[in-house]
């Protein structure tokens, strides 16, 4: 489960540094996506806050603004796929808090590691209360664009992502094919046993990264 969605992080975190000038309408779902994506570049900019000894507090500020902007509670339900309905009123908002703490990690992890790339936007199509950013990430290392597409949904008069498809493949697809094949071959109870496994990791090796950085 991680080598394929690490590699979608990657790519997604590098997809939504840098954003170019465009002309699309100020409530409209690329800017307040690029609102975001401002906000914590600023974040990741600011002199205070960095270094290790301020980590915790980079590490909330980032957290905030992007819980902000992504629908996770609708991430999760869609990764969960025909499971989420078996699920009870307590199964499934712990299954949100481990999904939403597993791929914000993540995905925080990833933008902290890349901060110039540059972004091209191709379209953005509204229908009712769903709407899609398309992007095309200009990745002069490897000297090659790669299409990214946010797939929001709109909260009153905000939107949020619930979807993100790198290259024609769909990030919430991923963890749904994933998740059912878990459950499938064991059961639900041996997805989130393995989801609490990375939580623990990943705090584990954000600790020991810490301590060595001091």
């Amino acid at each position: 489960m991680g080598k394929v969605l690490g590699k979608a992080l990657i790519l997604y975190g590098m997809s939504v540094l840098v954003f170019i000038s465009v002309s699309f309408a100020q409530d409209g779902p690329t800017a307040q996506v690029k609102a975001t994506v401002d906000r914590v570049l600023d974040i990741l900019k600011d002199p205070a806050l960095k270094g290790p000894k301020n980590e915790a507090a980079r590490a909330k500020l980032l957290q905030e603004a992007i819980f902000a902007r992504f629908d996770f509670p609708e991430m999760a339900k869609r990764s969960l796929g025909p499971h989420w309905r078996q699920r009870s009123a307590r199964e499934r908002q712990e299954f949100v808090d481990i999904f939403a703490d597993l791929l914000e990690r993540s995905y925080r992890q990833t933008i902290e590691r890349y901060t110039d790339q540059e972004i091209i936007y191709t379209q953005e199509e509204i229908n009712d209360k769903y709407g899609v950013v398309g992007t095309a990430i200009a990745d002069k290392r490897e000297k090659l664009e790669i299409p990214i597409e946010y797939r929001v949904i709109r909260h009153t008069d905000q939107w949020k992502v619930y979807d993100v498809v790198i290259d024609g493949i769909s990030l919430i697809g991923n963890y749904r094919s994933q998740f059912n094949s878990i459950i499938q071959k064991g059961s639900y109870e041996e997805l989130v046993q393995k989801m609490r496994i990375k939580q623990e990791t990943n705090l584990a090796e954000e600790s020991t990264a810490s301590t060595r950085q001091q």
